[in-house]
């Protein structure tokens, strides 16, 4: 992973948990969502308003994650989010999920492709300086 360039907080609340009182696993997805939701308003690029606007999206094309250890109700995670790869109409995301102790518990990986109101694939070169910005910031 390279050097995460936003972090941001969450508690595991207990709908969050499956039956065994441990994080969901589909709900990694969601927390690692809400990382890069915040991450990439933060950047100037609400999705809120992308959406309204109709001129980019960004959807995910893939998406990956590995476990490691269990999260439970009322943990405190660190997510750490860093830019893996950029490239002309498509960017990674890696997240690495840190429990109280710093330790890793989980990582996961996705894959963002640009698309323009024409349909076409494609990032702006404002997105695209601004998502190499190596700036550590914290919510």
């Amino acid at each position: 992973m390279n050097q995460p360039i936003f972090e941001h907080r969450f508690r595991v609340a207990l709908h969050d948990t499956d039956a065994a009182g441990v994080l969901f696993f589909a709900h990694l997805f969601r927390h690692a969502h809400d990382a890069y939701e915040v991450w990439i308003a933060a950047l100037g690029f609400p999705l809120d308003a992308m959406l309204r606007e109709g001129g980019l999206r960004l959807p995910i094309v893939h998406a990956e994650a590995d476990y490691r250890r269990p999260l439970r109700h009322g943990d405190t995670v660190t997510v750490h989010l860093a830019v893996a790869e950029l490239g002309d109409s498509a960017f990674t995301l890696d997240y690495r999920f840190l429990d109280a102790t710093g330790a890793l518990a989980a990582s996961a990986r996705s894959v963002h492709v640009g698309i323009d109101r024409a349909g076409d694939r494609a990032l702006p070169e404002m997105l695209r300086q601004t998502l190499l910005q190596p700036v550590l910031r914290r919510t």
